[in-house]
């Protein structure tokens, strides 16, 4: 009777402290992101994943998984700290995806670089100075990445790629998510080039809202190029207008219905049901 007593004990405490976390989060968010109140995020119920920043911030992720789900889509927000406005996005979708259920298991990371979002100013880069969308583990990587940062951005602080592929934990974290979740897409959310960018072996969508197809090259190390190019899973890469402010609410629907159309015109019907995964990491 002591050891259940005890594991309820253990189990409320860890509640507890989690709901507390994740309130703290939320203060945080409603300071710092554009167009997000708190109860947005509230509403959100994010998750603190056993993953950690440099600086030992944990790294949020909510799942939204129906019980016939046949496609899996992992949304990636905030690889660059100072693009708040992806992390927005990434929030106002969750809501979204909540409201509006489909034969899709959504998994959110709406913040991979919190401590690049919270350094005050906010930075590109993480707390050790890298680019984490030059860190992924592509292809002569060692080569080709230095010699893009070193001849091509002229040695540009906010691009380092850093010393290796996959030093950094958040670029780390991606790479097992993608191998835990095994997503049949990739959405990763941007700023402030106003446009719409794909990798991979899928046509792209042409337009998500007002932000229209241009893809604009493959860079050494990003997770377009890992992802797309040489793992086959297809990346949309969302580049919103502005860092520092969001599109408007309707607007912000409106690139969510047309990525779900464009989902359900291209993997719908004919994509195989994927065999099932563990519930993500708390």
């Amino acid at each position: 009777m002591r050891s259940c007593h005890s594991l309820f004990v253990l189990l409320a405490t860890v509640f507890i402290a989690s709901r507390a976390s994740a309130a703290g989060l939320c203060d945080d968010f409603y300071a710092r992101l554009p167009n997000v109140q708190r109860s947005l995020c509230e509403d959100a119920r994010l998750q603190p994943n056993a993953a950690r920043s440099v600086k030992g911030r944990a790294l949020y992720t909510r799942d939204i998984r129906p019980d016939d789900a046949r496609l899996r889509v992992l949304v990636i927000g905030g690889i660059h700290g100072d693009e708040l406005s992806s992390a927005s996005v990434a929030l106002h979708w969750i809501g979204l995806a909540q409201a509006a259920p489909s034969q899709t298991h959504w998994r959110f990371i709406p913040a991979l670089n919190p401590d690049g979002l919270f350094s005050r100013p906010s930075r590109r880069v993480n707390a050790n100075g890298v680019d984490l969308n030059r860190n992924f583990p592509t292809p002569n990587w060692k080569r080709e990445a230095p010699f893009y940062w070193a001849k091509q951005t002229r040695q540009d602080p906010r691009r380092w790629p850093g010393k290796l592929p996959l030093s950094e934990p958040e670029s780390k974290f991606i790479v097992e998510e993608m191998q835990r979740f095994k997503p049949n897409l990739i959405v990763s959310i941007h700023a402030p080039y106003g446009l719409l960018d794909f990798d991979g072996p899928l046509a792209p969508p042409v337009r998500l809202g007002r932000l229209y197809l241009d893809q604009v090259g493959i860079y050494p190390g990003s997770l377009g190029n890992y992802g797309g190019v040489h793992k086959g899973m297809p990346v949309v890469t969302i580049e919103l207008p502005s860092a520092l402010k969001t599109p408007s609410d309707a607007e912000m629907q409106r690139m969510w219905l047309d990525l779900r159309r464009w989902m359900g015109e291209r993997m719908g019907p004919s994509t195989t049901v994927l065999a099932p995964v563990p519930a993500a990491r708390k």
